[in-house]
């Protein structure tokens, strides 16, 4: 299982296909920009574009499945309505209309694409990101509150603490029940702050990631600096700020591409306070020409490496 959003999470799935055939994933509903943020305003539903990247990641390798996640993730051009629409998005708008269910109408995309996995909001509702961000020189604090993910992706200021409205969202039944079967969770890559954070502040969800005897796994990102909402910080920051976000979370494997450790020593600590276990792997793209991208393959590999040795020695951890 793997939660997550946009790219990071395609990365994840397209990687966890070379390894397993059993995958769910539990997508963020906080998008407010684009196509997806569009379609959000116009129709009150969810917002369909990292849902619509979570099906492409899992269509198959054969002509079939390399067809369908070209076709879904066409983006029409032009001036007109449709102009900067997916194809994707407009389909499975389509489909929740039809069936006035959203999980169902992902159900019936995933059957389309023949998906090798299961695509699951993290809530039948969607949710906006608040973030109190440090930074604003027009207030005697320095402190102002930044809304919707598109702003705190952008903020120039540096994210203190963040929140959802509804501050309860309701989460999906099926994702919670997925959660509970899971054997692994893997949580990451990703935009730290709008797509891989606001998964721990869905209480429900929370709580069956707490109460999971699953295998859990942190992947952290490649090159931080490249990333305009956490530009500057280092790999223990990103645990330094999920673990006051999520302070009763453990996690059993953090994984980090040794080239993107700066300081060791601290990141070990951060590992440390999690309860977490610090595996080094290369899981970047040789070269230079995809930098801050995982290599599905690379990732692949490190996560057999580390699911074999979890299975074959329990008490590693």
């Amino acid at each position: 299982m793997a939660l997550g959003g946009g790219h990071g999470l395609a990365a994840t799935l397209k990687a966890l296909r070379r390894v397993t055939d059993q995958i769910t994933a539990i997508v963020g509903v906080a998008d407010d920009g684009g196509s997806s943020g569009r379609l959000r305003a116009e129709f009150g539903g969810l917002p369909p574009g990292d849902l619509r990247m979570a099906l492409a990641a899992l269509c198959g390798d054969d002509t079939w499945g390399r067809t369908w996640r070209q076709v879904i993730q066409h983006r029409f051009g032009g001036d007109g309505d449709l102009a900067g629409h997916s194809l994707g998005n407009l389909l499975i708008t389509a489909l929740w209309e039809e069936t006035h269910d959203a999980v169902i109408g992902l159900d019936w995309v995933a059957a389309l694409l023949e998906a090798h996995g299961r695509v699951l909001p993290c809530s039948t509702t969607p949710v906006q990101i608040v973030a109190d961000v440090h930074g604003d020189a027009a207030r005697p604090d320095g402190i102002s509150q930044v809304l919707g993910q598109v702003a705190v992706a952008t903020t120039a200021g540096d994210v203190l603490s963040m929140r959802l409205e509804p501050a309860s969202p309701v989460a999906c039944a099926d994702a919670l029940t997925a959660i509970g079967a899971a054997d692994v969770i893997v949580l990451g890559p990703g935009s730290w702050f709008t797509s891989v954070m606001p998964h721990l502040l869905i209480p429900d969800q929370y709580q069956a990631i707490l109460g999971s005897s699953a295998l859990k796994v942190v992947v952290l990102n490649l090159d931080p600096d490249r990333d305009d909402e956490t530009s500057g910080a280092s790999l223990d920051e990103h645990l330094e700020f999920m673990h006051r976000l999520a302070p009763e979370l453990r996690v059993d494997v953090v994984l980090a591409d040794p080239q993107m450790i700066d300081d060791e020593a601290a990141l070990l600590e951060r590992c440390g306070a999690l309860g977490a276990r610090l595996e080094r792997a290369n899981v970047s793209f040789a070269g230079s020409d995809r930098p801050g991208e995982h290599d599905p393959d690379r990732l692949a590999v490190a996560f057999g490496s580390v699911l074999g040795r979890w299975q074959d020695e329990p008490l590693w951890r």
